[in-house]
């Protein structure tokens, strides 16, 4: 059940009050304030609606502000004052404003600067101590000028770069009661959190440093030095980050503080994310108040540096710490001293927390990490509760709500965090600005923009079962009663003697697959902390086996093949209570999709006697193994359903053995087909068509001489050479002989045999001529190629024939 409290014509529910005592819960709405029922926050008890008169609408317009948004009465400071009424302050237009409310205004307006902020989009935090308002906030219009104040005595900072003029942006103040019953007679201190930009470092642009800061309760300021000013204002860095990977949160969105009977017992939990938004991550960080403690009273303190001594603006202060400490509060030793308060505090004291507020030493967190880190999440605000378990045990239950209406509950538990469930509270995704518990009602109230929405702390009627509700580990349900009662455990002894129901071969899924396809086995796993384990035929796959896996979602396996076939198990192991609980979650009959056998054609033809498929004997039908057997059928019918029918699926045994028994239908034989026929009728086929090609290139004489040679010797030897080659052929000859032709003109010489046939050489590339003056008588000369063309004229193929 979630109630939302929606009201027409008002926006901005961001200022929530509740009053466990009184069983209201008090909302500051733009120019309204209701008190709903605690219970049922869609029952509304009383409102009030204050508006902005014309006169202060119009000089806001006239600032250059707008008159629908920001010239309007936001209501910002909602505080219990005593047991009548509230104190309530609202921007007015630009010109923030306090009254009394009980309910209904008593006309006691006090002037709001540095009770409430100006700018209703402006940062701003305020906690009431005894009667006095603690704010952190803007001073001037233009926001400008922050500070942390006290409302009586006009107590504040000192306007300084080195205390808050570093842009702050103020998320949460509250107050430790660190002097009760405290053996130093120590005084109380409120804490607050903000995000500044750094003094220390130098950085190309305003790096953000996340701030813890304190002030003490009973500081009156300075006699001399620090008149109206905290004496007693410190400053340090607060640090969320992973070592492991440098990686640093340095922006804080809130913080809440889980109290403790004493003060050093108590835990300051916040939400980080880091400065540049589009790493995504969200970070939740807890601090142990004792170690907030120790840095504020012994860490270092750090003083402003000039150019010369370092590259930083601000550096160790190395020197003597005067005495009593500066910022310390006013305790036993110094009542001692005849210091009772910050007004006899020596002015060297007061003078150096002037110039020196800001330690050097971090506060950092439990573990040296964060408790929960979130992926694409911006976590907005959080609320923390103490559970007592029906173990014994106490766990603290974080809610953390988003910037987009979601909340998340997660349970410290065994040194880790697991995320119970995640709620969508609000219908819009809009950011969560307001998060406040109620231990009593076990109720939990989120503040938007757009309404206010009430929730259960747990819904424990989903666990339907012992099993559920231990694997959820949240410690608001229980199991061991009829009724769901708060504040108990779910331990893991509770459900061990329940049966688990587990899935039976009659029960698991059929899945059918065609060979080569690929099956998505899934498995949907509940738990968050569940680790998914998958069994084949009992046997246990891993990540080097052939299936891809899809993390805890599924088993994908690609390309069947008969052997992935059998029966596949998803099972969930969770430790729980230092034992593993495992359960099967689903399981699945794989089976491959084989096609029906397609009756032959000789089966179909008429006959006198047809044939029909019988099982083999001791296969009970289901063997491989077939045998004809004689029927008096009559012709043209169809064989039996059961003849052609393919064998029923036996799940294939897990066996050591490399052989496996074959037992596929004889219908999809042709899927293990022998192709080494085909191969080498197809090799022969290209063998002889080589054959063929190389026989008639060298017929042809298109191949060197070694095939010339092989064509004389088939072709055989009393075929000659054409007449017009003759004395080239001649010339090839190895016996150097010299001829004379018939009129004994030329002698001839034999060539040299290259390897290469040649085509006739005339005179070096002369025309041959018949006449005598062209013959040369002059000696023989040694060339090569020195062929008689003379008595065997060329003819050109492309010459015409002579008349």
């Amino acid at each position: 059940c979630v109630c939302v409290c929606v009201c027409p014509d008002v926006f901005n529910y961001t200022t929530l009050l509740l009053s466990e005592e009184r069983g209201v819960l008090y909302v500051g709405a733009r120019e309204a304030v209701y008190e709903l029922n605690m219970s049922n926050v869609s029952i509304k008890s009383n409102q009030l609606l204050w508006k902005v008169p014309e006169s202060d609408m119009s000089m806001c317009i006239l600032k250059g502000k707008s008159k629908e948004t920001d010239c309007r009465n936001y209501i910002r400071v909602l505080q219990v004052l005593d047991e009548d009424s509230l104190y309530v302050c609202g921007t007015h237009a630009f010109q923030p404003l306090c009254d009394y409310l009980g309910f209904r205004l008593q006309d006691r307006a006090e002037d709001g600067r540095g009770k409430c902020s100006f700018d209703p989009a402006q940062s701003f935090t305020t906690v009431m101590v005894d009667g006095e308002l603690y704010s952190g906030t803007a001073y001037n219009f233009l926001g400008s000028e922050p500070i942390i104040s006290r409302s009586s005595l006009l107590l504040r900072t000192e306007y300084s770069t080195s205390v808050l003029c570093s842009e702050p942006s103020f998320v949460f103040a509250d107050v430790i009661r660190e002097g009760q019953n405290s053996p130093d007679g120590d005084d109380d201190k409120i804490y607050y959190f903000f995000t500044e930009v750094s003094v220390e470092y130098e950085f190309f642009g305003k790096l953000l440093i996340p701030r813890i800061a304190r002030v003490c309760k009973g500081d009156l300021g300075g006699q001399r030095t620090l008149q109206k000013k905290w004496t007693s204002f410190l400053k340090a860095k607060l640090v969320c980050s992973m070592p492991e990977l440098n990686f640093v949160f340095n922006v804080v969105h809130d913080v809440f503080i889980l109290k403790a009977p004493h003060w050093r017992d108590t835990i300051i939990y916040g939400v980080f994310t880091s400065q540049w938004g589009n790493v995504g991550l969200s970070a939740v960080c807890a601090y142990n108040m004792s170690s907030v403690h120790e840095v504020f009273s012994k860490g270092k303190f750090m003083q402003k540096a000039t150019v010369e001594q370092s590259h930083t603006k601000w550096v160790r202060f190395n020197g003597i710490t005067p005495s009593p400490r500066p910022g310390a509060c006013i305790n036993s030793l110094n009542r001692m001293q005849n210091i009772n308060s910050s007004l006899q505090l020596p002015d060297k004291t007061l003078q150096f927390v002037k110039d020196h507020p800001l330690l050097e030493d971090p506060v950092l967190p439990i573990g040296n990490g964060p408790r929960l880190i979130t992926k694409d999440v911006n976590y907005t605000q959080i609320a923390v509760q103490r559970v007592q378990a029906l173990d014994g045990n106490i766990y603290d239950v974080i809610f953390t709500g988003t910037d987009k209406g979601l909340l998340h509950k997660s349970l410290v538990l065994e040194g880790e965090v697991h995320t119970v469930e995640e709620i969508q509270l609000l219908k819009n995704a809009e950011p969560i600005k307001t998060l406040l518990l109620s231990s009593q009602a076990r109720f939990l109230y989120a503040g938007s923009d757009s309404g206010v929405v009430q929730s259960p702390t747990a819904f424990c009627e989903k666990y339907l079962s012992c099993v559920d509700c231990v694997l959820a580990r949240d410690p608001y349900c229980a199991w061991d009663r009829p009724i769901y009662i708060t504040l108990i455990l779910c331990i893991f002894s509770l459900c061990v003697s329940v049966p688990v129901s587990r899935l039976t071969v009659g029960d698991s899924q059929q899945v059918l697959v065609k060979p080569g396809a690929s099956a998505d086995l899934p498995c949907p796993v509940r738990s968050n902390l569940a680790q998914v384990l998958w069994k084949l035929n009992g046997r246990v796959l891993t990540e080097a086996s052939r299936f891809l896996l899809l993390s805890e979602n599924g088993l994908l396996i690609y390309s069947v093949m008969p052997e992935d076939a059998g029966r596949y198990e998803c099972w969930s192991v969770e430790a729980s209570a230092g034992k593993n609980f495992t359960r099967l979650v689903a399981a699945y009959m794989l089976r491959l999709e084989l096609p029906e056998s397609v009756p032959s054609i000789a089966a179909q033809r008429p006959s006198s006697a047809a044939s029909t498929v019988t099982p083999a004997e001791g296969n009970d039908g289901n063997g491989s193994g077939l045998t004809p057997a004689r029927t008096d059928a009559p012709s043209l019918t169809t064989p039996p359903s059961s003849a052609i029918k393919p064998k029923s699926y036996i799940p294939l045994e897990v066996s050591n053995l490399p052989a496996r028994t074959e037992t596929l239908d004889p219908s999809a034989k042709y899927i293990q087909h022998n192709s080494s026929v085909a191969l080498l009728s197809l090799f022969l086929l290209f063998f002889l068509l080589f054959l063929a090609a190389l026989v008639y290139n060298c017929y042809m004489q298109y191949l060197p001489a070694p095939c010339l040679r092989l064509r004389s010797a088939l072709l055989g030897s009393n075929k000659k050479p054409q007449p017009e080659y003759a004395a080239c052929e001649a010339g090839l000859m190895d016996p150097v002989q010299e001829k004379t032709d018939q009129n004994g003109a030329h002698p001839l010489r034999t060539l040299r045999d290259t390897g290469y046939e040649t085509e006739p050489e005339c005179g070096n590339g002369g025309v041959p001529s018949g006449s005598d003056e062209d013959a040369d008588d002059s000696p023989v000369k040694e060339r090569p190629f020195d062929v008689d063309c003379t008595s065997q004229p060329i003819e050109y193929a492309d010459a015409d024939a002579p008349f």
